[in-house]
């Protein structure tokens, strides 16, 4: 396995991007040439390759087409961009059709076998635990709403999704003291590639700091190694990345969701 930052992010290219996930129950995927378009989520996805190929009104017209296909539901839309990607106007063409940057995060891609994870002692009281009943997942929702500051209702429902249709290829996985979750992350398995992601990973503020969110990547790390899984990837906010770095991640590149909603059209 290779270490070589444009190697791993040749590979993320290659498979993180060209092979999604299997959508859970309620959810479907639709192609418009190389753009993914997710529907159903808690708002509509677009995933596109590095260079969808267009340029100058073709891109525009693209754009304006997912656009206006989720204004005629009503839903908000995501078109995730990487920092590398091309052309180097899409964000100038997104902005253009209403699209509004949210916070960036950092790519970061591991080797399995040269992470240097050990799981650290975690402090009293707190223990790890793999969930998968419906009830853990809504407080998981509850936890990441609290995290966040904004309503992440959906992902309960969105993780028991992913649990119905392929058990296999998902771990949630919480730490709790005191009967109360205090972290929460999981593990997506993605078959047909050498990835899995790390997802979730959300601390209350008040249990930063104790080693659990380095808990939560062993854990983690030790389920893909087990599974022969090559690399793990994470989008992280810049909390996290630093953390990820020192056990053995490697920054490829950038990701910035722009998002457009109908009520940044009012």
């Amino acid at each position: 396995m290779t270490t070589d930052t444009a190697a791993l992010l040749a590979a993320y290219d290659a498979q993180i991007r060209a092979v999604p996930p299997a959508p859970p129950p309620g959810i479907t995927h639709e192609y418009e040439g190389g753009l993914l378009r997710v529907v159903g989520d808690f708002r509509g996805f677009l995933n596109a390759p590095r260079d969808l190929g267009l340029r100058g009104r073709e891109l525009d017209e693209l754009i304006a087409r997912q656009r206006d296909f989720f204004a005629a539901r009503g839903e908000a839309v995501e078109w995730k961009v990487r920092g590398h990607d091309a052309p180097a106007d899409l964000t100038d063409r997104l902005r253009a059709a209403g699209f509004v940057p949210e916070e960036q995060e950092t790519v970061l891609v591991a080797p399995v076998a040269e992470l240097t994870v050990r799981q650290p002692a975690l402090p009293d009281g707190v223990t790890l635990r793999r969930v998968t009943a419906d009830a853990d997942m809504h407080r998981i929702a509850a936890l990441q709403t609290a995290v966040w500051g904004q309503d992440m209702s959906w992902l309960a429902e969105h993780l028991i999704g992913r649990i119905s249709v392929a058990p296999d290829n998902i771990s949630v996985h919480v730490a709790e003291a005191g009967g109360e979750i205090v972290c929460a992350a999981w593990l997506l398995f993605r078959p047909g590639t050498e990835f899995a992601g790390l997802l979730g990973g959300s601390t209350l503020a008040e249990w930063r700091g104790k080693g659990i969110y380095r808990a939560m990547v062993a854990t983690r790390a030790a389920l893909a190694a087990a599974r022969g899984v090559g690399y793990l990837n994470v989008d992280a906010s810049a909390d996290s990345a630093p953390i990820l770095r020192r056990l053995g991640f490697h920054a490829v590149t950038t990701t910035t969701p722009y998002v457009w909603s109908p009520e940044g059209q009012a």
